[in-house]
């Protein structure tokens, strides 16, 4: 029976036990954070008065100041 294919390899240096150690606690850690979600689209109003139930002088809404 073969090992396993490691997880990472070091290919410079020889960090202590203590340093890897810290080091796959941080892996660990980053791989169970949920990933980041972009901030939400805003539409302009502009945008807004082209779909479809917007209002009939919808257009004309969207210039005015507000």
């Amino acid at each position: 029976m073969s090992e396993p294919e490691p997880f990472f390899r070091v290919t410079r240096g020889l960090p202590t036990a203590d340093e890897l150690a810290a080091l796959v606690g941080a892996l660990l850690v980053r791989r169970r954070m949920p990933a980041a979600q972009p901030p939400p689209r805003t539409t302009s109003a502009w945008a807004r008065s082209a779909r479809p139930g917007a209002a009939r002088d919808g257009w004309r809404s969207s210039l005015a100041p507000r």
